[in-house]
């Protein structure tokens, strides 16, 4: 039978492995998330590293409790202090990457729209770059990014399903990438035709350069548009803020566990030596006459 300082250690690791399970979830959300909508396949690794790292090591841990391995349990803790560390690294990355960036509000628009210019740092540049864009876009068009656009409405009067209406549209909530790389932008003022076919209104000057790269053709569009980057930006920028919040509350659970394990673990030391909690290391030099 385990000593209470390797059982409480046993306990803490298993509390550990519990904990590895939404941090490797939440790296597993973000990969599926790069194969269909954000493109993005760099983001989900470190997190996914960290979750499997973290499981190794609890299970690490674990073992050395059972079996009573101090230098195992050693490795554990070492281990366990650097991921903690690399743990609030990506938080504080993830953050400070995403930083700035929100979707701008259009009069008479539901949907947001987005620029390029709002956002800036590290991440617009390696989702601007024109190579990594270049790959980017493809899985875009791959993954037919915009083919859940085009829906049918009823009519208000007849109650028959009909093709959009310009003002049903408008009043549509649209992802980031929808309104960013599957129509042109608001300011361009080009006319409704369906969702993803928009006609331009002709001799009229147009300052946005996006207005320019827009495309009925469907494997176009606005995917070579700065509004398309700033599209995936924002996308990024929201799975990346849901997962960073799931981190910090794993990151709380690990510090904790840590403390507890690094508590445990000297009791377990303590009890290997025979040493009763709170047993004195000094004895009195000339000892009492009185015996009790």
């Amino acid at each position: 039978m385990m000593r209470g300082g390797t059982s409480m250690l046993g306990i803490v690791n298993f509390i550990t492995f519990l904990a590895s399970i939404p941090v490797l979830g939440g790296g597993i959300w973000l990969a599926s998330r790069a194969n269909s909508t954000d493109c993005i396949r760099f983001l989900q690794w470190p997190i996914i590293v960290i979750g499997l790292a973290v499981m190794v090591v609890s299970l690490m841990g674990f073992a050395g409790a059972c079996y009573r391995q101090t230098w195992l349990l050693r490795i554990y803790l070492f281990a366990m202090f650097f991921i903690v560390v690399a743990l609030l690294f990506f938080i504080v990355f993830a953050f400070a990457v995403t930083d700035r960036g929100e979707g701008q509000v259009v009069m008479n628009r539901r949907f947001l729209e987005y620029q390029l210019s709002d956002y800036n740092g590290w991440l617009r540049n390696r989702v601007a770059d024109p190579q990594y864009w270049a790959s980017i876009a493809a899985c875009l068009r791959d993954g037919r990014a915009c083919g859940g656009m085009r829906r049918m409405g009823r009519d208000p009067y007849t109650g028959m399903l009909q093709p959009e209406t310009p003002a049903m549209f408008f009043n549509r909530e649209l992802s980031p990438i929808q309104s960013g790389c599957c129509k042109p932008p608001t300011s361009c003022g080009y006319n409704y035709i369906n969702e993803t076919a928009w006609s331009p209104v002709t001799n009229t000057p147009m300052a946005d350069p996006d207005c320019y790269k827009w495309s009925n053709d469907q494997q176009t569009l606005c995917f070579g548009c700065d509004s398309c980057k700033a599209g995936v930006l924002a996308g990024i920028k929201k799975s990346w803020r849901k997962v960073a919040i799931i981190n910090i509350v794993v990151l709380i659970i690990l510090v904790i566990v840590y403390v507890a394990g690094c508590a445990a673990f000297r009791n377990a030391k303590r009890m290997d030596n025979d040493e009763s909690y709170g047993m004195a290391r000094m004895t009195k030099s000339r000892p009492s006459r009185f015996q009790f």
